[in-house]
């Protein structure tokens, strides 16, 4: 049913749909309103699960941890210094193959202070084990939750997963968003079956301590599971789309891409104003096209190097930076057409929250034209001394 609804709640009632049996989570803008929806949702009784109030974000993720290992779907929420506070237990719950799931309402860390909306958050977990998915609009922020779940708790991949959208810009925004039913929801979100968890009467172990012998075996057979979680990504995102008529099949989406000479690659709400500026740029004369990044873990390189064979030349806007280096798009972009003489162009840009305008846009297209790259699009140089 269509409703038009704040992106936050809507993911909180996407997630109340889900069946989690346990949600632990701290409140931080610009999460909070997700998990105040969760609460009130859990208190009335509109959702047979446990609410774990807790003191941090370290122990709310922890909490999940530990319910997740003990047989439970779980699920929690985050931003920014919060999500950096869980560092230490993001790192354990991959490596001990548990599939919660975990809103990220992208926002800048700090220092300096910043309550507004970049990707530095999450991608500085981009190494942890966790898969990442990026929502361009608020029906593809829901959505994506019900496809994380089916994804993480397959007995093929067994990881957890960020569902990652743009803080303020989608989380307080009102949109029309598509809301599944809670029998649509069970048809295609089976009840949660754990691969192992813990059991007085079998007992098991998680997390133990492993010498140099077996340490490294460990994180590969974590690299291996990352990678084929691919096909059942597309798998299950293909199978959403065949029951309700809106396909994730494809971890990568063009936009006006087929005859493009300039190809933009762009993730999460940002691409939303990509389309606009290329909408002009076309009517300019100007053969643009979108590449838009949905599943940053796994990442679908060959997806990437097909889509991209036929282009000029690539744009890649990161809302993030590798300080001392690029993007952190750009440099995966770059390893994946490396040696197909297409020249990859990074631009870092709207870092905490500034605004990306379409003539902004139009600029970098430009630049890209004129092969100047690498660049920290939009500085106020009269700031800098």
């Amino acid at each position: 049913m269509m409703e038009i609804m704040e992106g936050s709640h809507a993911v909180a009632r996407a997630v109340t749909m889900c069946r989690p049996q346990v949600i632990a989570a701290y409140p931080i803008t610009p999460q909070t309103h997700i998990v105040e929806a969760l609460a009130e949702i859990v208190a009335n009784c509109e959702l047979d699960a446990d609410y774990i109030t807790v003191e941090s974000e370290f122990s709310a993720l922890s909490a999940c941890l530990g319910a997740s290992a003990a047989g439970s779907r779980v699920y929690s929420a985050t931003t920014s210094q919060g999500l950096a506070l869980m560092f230490e237990v993001c790192f354990n719950v991959a490596g001990m193959r548990q599939p919660v799931v975990m809103s990220i309402v992208n926002r800048a860390l700090g220092a300096p202070l910043s309550i507004w909306n970049d990707h530095q958050d999450s991608i500085s977990l981009r190494d942890s084990g966790w898969m990442q998915f990026y929502a361009e609009d608020n029906q593809e922020a829901t959505d994506l939750h019900y496809i994380a779940y089916k994804v993480a708790e397959d007995h093929r991949v067994l990881l957890p997963s960020f569902v990652c959208f743009d803080g303020f810009i989608l989380s307080h925004t009102y949109e029309p968003v598509d809301m599944l039913n809670q029998e649509q929801a069970d048809s295609y979100l089976p009840p949660f079956k754990p691969y192992h968890r813990l059991d007085a009467d079998d007992p098991i172990s998680f997390g133990l301590f492993a010498s140099p012998d077996y340490y490294q075996e460990f994180r590969y057979e974590n690299d291996q599971a990352l990678r084929s979680a691919q096909d059942v990504v597309a798998s299950c995102g293909r199978e959403f789309g065949e029951m309700f008529g809106r396909d994730y099949s494809g971890l990568v989406e063009a936009y006006r891409l087929d005859d493009a000479d300039t190809a933009i690659v762009a993730m999460g709400s940002l691409c939303g104003t990509v389309k606009d500026a290329i909408d002009e740029l076309r009517d300019a004369g100007k053969k643009v096209g979108l590449l838009k990044i949905r599943s940053f873990r796994p990442f679908p390189a060959e997806e990437i190097k097909s889509a991209l064979s036929g282009v000029s030349r690539v744009a890649v806007l990161d809302k993030n930076i590798s300080l001392g280096s690029k993007g952190a798009a750009c440099l995966e972009i770059r390893d994946a057409l490396y040696g197909s003489q297409i020249p990859v162009l990074g631009y870092v840009l709207a870092l905490g929250g500034r605004d990306v305008r379409k003539k902004d846009i139009a600029a970098i297209v430009d630049n890209a034209e004129k092969g100047r790259g690498d660049i920290v699009y939009g500085l106020r140089e009269e700031l800098l001394k």
